[in-house]
């Protein structure tokens, strides 16, 4: 049987490659943004998991919550991805500084 540890620590695995992904690349936008889908995907997996193991709806609804507007933060970040190719013809991370002003 499937238990909350089990639950636990596969978003706990999600939660360290997520944070892996953002501090070993910092030149790769896409990746960024993919690191952090994996944390919010671990925090919501944690929700679910204690929202079942409470018998409680709560988590549940506020994974849909987070999961909203986790689509429209991907939403976002892929358009200004796309904005900021068109300008400067790459997506460094080091190059968005460029864009003050």
């Amino acid at each position: 049987m499937v238990g909350l540890e089990h639950y636990l620590t596969v978003a706990a695995c999600l939660f360290v490659i997520g944070i892996f992904g953002l501090f070993l690349n910092r030149k790769n936008i896409i990746i960024l943004l993919m690191s952090i889908e994996l944390i919010l995907l671990s925090v919501n997996i944690n929700f679910v998991a204690f929202s079942a193991f409470l018998n409680d709806l709560v988590g549940q609804v506020f994974t849909l919550f987070v999961l909203t507007v986790a689509a429209a933060e991907a939403a976002i970040g892929l358009a200004i991805l796309v904005c900021f190719f068109r300008n400067r013809g790459t997506i460094d991370v080091e190059d968005v500084n460029m864009m003050k002003g």
